[in-house]
């Protein structure tokens, strides 16, 4: 192996509101040969996600929360430069919790081998397929339940997971309406990904525009955001109503506690079923969402957009992207070629 320089960032302190660049550290590493039964991994594509801004808080949330001075976690993908595992060969790709850094060196165990043979960009194992088109899948139909006829809502529904949502939504026979913070993005989710109707939270009353363009009420709620959107919602959920907890990313940046829904007594009222999840839970079933999702895909009934920054020093800025409602489809950083 060659003298390699590995670039990364780290935690250099809480952050207090939105994330700052100087929160993190750029650093500059030697890079260590794989050992017995390790591989190292050049990185390509880094995902952006609404949870990165939850992992750098001092309280754990699903994953232990990283530490000051630690590698900033981050779910990427990459190629594999060396490996001392026999389940993996120079030029394999793999994805994995790789971190905001442009090489690493994992045990086998802790990466996964990606098929390279599907009819998709390698992009779209962020976009389409990985953690985002899992979440769709296993959310909106293993908690969802949605059934031909009824209502779906969703919120952030221009993001990665809302824009596929909505799309399977119409694929099982719903009515969509979405929620997103730019006629850009609503007409986008019209025009392009086939939703009912979309509402611009920005500009318009979410209230009346989903008593409108939901006259008989709503039977699904895909939640991305939480808050008043979450609260609107609620008032207009009808009997047996299944509401899909994804995210909460109105409340990620808070610097106080955000009050609870005021509308929470619907779902005793409606008799309806709130539930989270975190995606980590249907890793064991990726081969059914992947196959579907691909199939969907290829026989034109689903699309995805991603937004690519170049670069890995961009990362810290990118995060904020997520939640100041400037970016569209999937948010990834580009940190380095794909071949």
């Amino acid at each position: 192996m060659q003298h390699i320089t590995n670039h990364q960032w780290c935690l250099a302190a809480r952050p207090v509101g939105m994330i700052k660049t100087s929160d993190f550290t750029w650093e500059e590493k030697q890079l260590e040969k794989p050992g017995e039964g390790q591989v190292l991994v050049r990185i390509i594509y880094l995902s952006i996600d609404p949870t990165n801004r939850g992992w750098v808080k001092e309280t754990a949330t699903y994953l232990p929360s990283v530490q000051i001075g630690e590698v900033m976690r981050g779910i990427a993908l990459g190629r594999v430069v060396e490996s001392k595992h026999p389940g993996f060969k120079a030029g394999d790709l793999v994805s994995g919790m790789l971190g905001w850094q442009e090489y690493v060196v994992k045990k086998g165990e802790e990466l996964t081998l990606l098929p390279e043979n599907l009819p998709v960009p390698l992009t779209a194992h962020f976009g389409l397929l990985g953690h985002i088109g899992l979440s769709a899948y296993f959310g909106l139909l293993d908690i969802g339940k949605p059934k031909p006829g009824e209502t779906l809502v969703v919120s952030a529904a221009a993001g990665a997971v809302g824009s596929l949502v909505g799309q399977i939504g119409k694929i099982m026979g719903c009515r969509v309406v979405g929620i997103a913070g730019t006629d850009d993005k609503c007409a986008w989710l019209t025009s392009e990904l086939g939703f009912d109707a979309a509402i611009n939270y920005k500009k318009e009353s979410v209230f009346r525009k989903l008593r409108e363009y939901c006259p008989d009420g709503i039977d699904v709620y895909f939640d991305n955001v939480g808050g008043k959107i979450l609260d609107t919602v609620l008032a207009l959920i009808n009997l047996k109503a299944r509401i899909v907890v994804c995210g909460m990313i109105s409340q990620y940046n808070a610097e106080k506690p955000v009050p609870g829904p005021y509308n929470l007594g619907n779902i005793l009222v409606k008799r309806a079923r709130m539930e989270g999840f975190i995606v980590l839970d249907y890793f064991d079933r990726a081969g059914e969402a992947v196959s579907k999702l691909a199939q969907w895909y290829s026989e034109g009934k689903l699309q995805y957009r991603l937004d690519v920054i170049e670069g890995l020093e961009k990362a810290p800025e990118t995060v904020n992207r997520l939640f100041d409602g400037s970016h569209t489809g999937k948010l990834i950083v580009k940190v380095s070629e794909e071949d």
